[in-house]
């Protein structure tokens, strides 16, 4: 199985069509979403392309596709527009053998892991920074902000496929980084 890994998308229409040309372009199979979906939050600027009603309508038309978790600025009133769950605060996904926990990362992160039998990929994202590391043999994935990424970075998402991920820039298509278990 072939995923598009994206968070915090923060009501950008242009942002989630882009990863969805990502999505075509990869040949993905699923799209994996890390929360924060609709709403910017009270502490972010609005994103550009910011449009949630047209952000949601993209999203709908992928619902068979996509596994999504709840991010911290999610809510009730945007699960009344969207056509996928979003409500659990983490997923568990079990793709070839793996066990890939996914979550937006204001409950659990790389500093705080979740206290569940053995995880082999941990997908988080909340902080707009993408990051892709080995801990004690777990993959660590964020794939940042394909709307509002902090400290200078560019909008990212993330492929995973076959125990093996990468980071690229949304509108490039750059690979930032690599890593294979």
């Amino acid at each position: 199985m072939k995923y598009l890994i994206m968070s915090d998308i923060h009501g950008s229409y242009e942002g989630v069509s882009l990863a969805l040309l990502a999505y075509k372009k990869h040949k993905c199979d699923k799209i994996i979403i890390l929360g924060d979906i609709l709403y910017h939050g009270p502490r972010n600027p609005l994103p550009q392309g910011f449009d949630p009603a047209k952000a949601a309508m993209l999203l709908n038309e992928q619902k068979d596709k996509i596994i999504c978790v709840r991010g911290n600025c999610d809510s009730e009133v945007d699960q009344m527009v969207l056509e996928f769950p979003i409500e659990n605060p983490y997923a568990l996904i079990i793709d070839e053998g793996k066990v890939i926990f996914a979550t937006h990362g204001h409950l659990y992160n790389s500093h705080s892991l979740p206290a569940k039998n053995k995880i082999d990929i941990f997908m988080y994202g909340h902080t707009h920074l993408y990051d892709l590391s080995l801990q004690n043999n777990m993959l660590v994935l964020n794939p940042g902000s394909v709307a509002l990424p902090k400290e200078n970075r560019p909008k990212t998402y993330a492929i995973y496929e076959n125990k093996t991920a990468a980071i690229y820039t949304l509108e490039h298509h750059e690979k930032l980084a690599f890593i294979s278990l």
